[in-house]
């Protein structure tokens, strides 16, 4: 059996128990959104806001793709996806499910001395513990510790061992949005002399505080491509404010608790905005 074959035969049984799958490429990552979706021009948003199928022919949106459909799966649209597959991927959420993803001994152990015992997937440095019920994604709750669930997908790794548990309270509680510290370092700002000699224009609150809202808008409706768009929406921000000295811890915090919200680490959030801050030359 070749390994196309084989990655359809497992994705059909596991679509057959109720588990919306999708392929990965290489690098284990979902195929990239065709051309009539790139940046959302197909208007996706909508159906994005639950599980697959997506409306392309062929593997597209990422976890969005996943189907429980075995006509999709076999259909000729996906059968270069299936050619080029490296492994399986399902969608835990869109199956009720959500998987708490430890990626060290030390979180493997967090979890034995704090979460309720469940199924047990092993990955190549750490475990999956699956619980029934599905939640909001993060990323890095805990040191090593991500929660897969809702728009997004985990690979598939076996069956495991052990019986499922419904998701208890404190796994819920590990997604909830806490305060964002912000680091100096990363958010510094400088503010070169303003070629006038006046007051910066941008210092109206109302002005500033229209754009603060609707960059945080922007991040906590995006219903697809987090990443970009949290990168895209910093460099907006300081494309506005960031050179006329506008903008303040406050401000940032926002912002960072917004697209934690949506699932982005501090560390995430951190690199977005240097990286914004560097694409500006600041």
């Amino acid at each position: 059996m070749n390994r196309a074959t084989e990655h359809l035969r497992t994705a059909l049984w596991l679509a057959g128990i109720g588990l919306p799958v999708l392929p990965l490429r290489e690098g284990k990552l979902p195929f990239g959104n065709c051309p009539a979706c790139s940046g959302s021009l197909c208007g996706d948003r909508p159906h994005m806001k639950a599980a697959g199928p997506c409306q392309c022919p062929a593997p597209c949106h990422a976890w969005g793709a996943a189907t429980t459909d075995p006509n999709v799966l076999t259909s000729s649209a996906w059968a270069g996806a299936w050619r080029q597959a490296q492994a399986v991927a399902y969608h835990p959420g869109g199956a009720g499910l959500t998987v708490v993803d430890l990626d060290n001994a030390d979180a493997v152990e967090w979890a034995r001395q704090e979460l309720p015992t469940t199924k047990v997937v092993a990955t190549t440095r750490g475990q999956h513990w699956i619980y029934r019920g599905a939640m909001q994604s993060a990323n890095g709750v805990r040191p090593g510790v991500d929660i897969k669930s809702t728009m997004t997908y985990a690979r598939w790794r076996g069956p495991g061992t052990g019986g499922m548990a419904a998701l208890p309270a404190v796994v819920r509680a590990l997604a909830m949005k806490e305060p964002i510290v912000i680091r100096p370092a990363p958010v510094s700002v400088s503010v070169p002399a303003l070629t006038g000699g006046g007051e910066c224009p941008h210092r109206s609150p109302a002005y500033l505080e229209r754009g603060i809202a609707m960059a945080e808008q922007r991040i906590t409706e995006a219903d697809s491509v987090i990443h970009t768009t949290v990168y895209r929406t910093f460099l907006a921000v300081l494309s506005a404010h960031g050179r006329c000295g506008c903008l303040t811890d406050k401000h940032i915090g926002r912002l960072f608790t917004a697209a934690h919200g949506k699932g982005e680490s501090l560390r995430h959030c951190e690199a977005a905005w240097d990286n914004a801050r560097a694409k500006l030359g600041m």
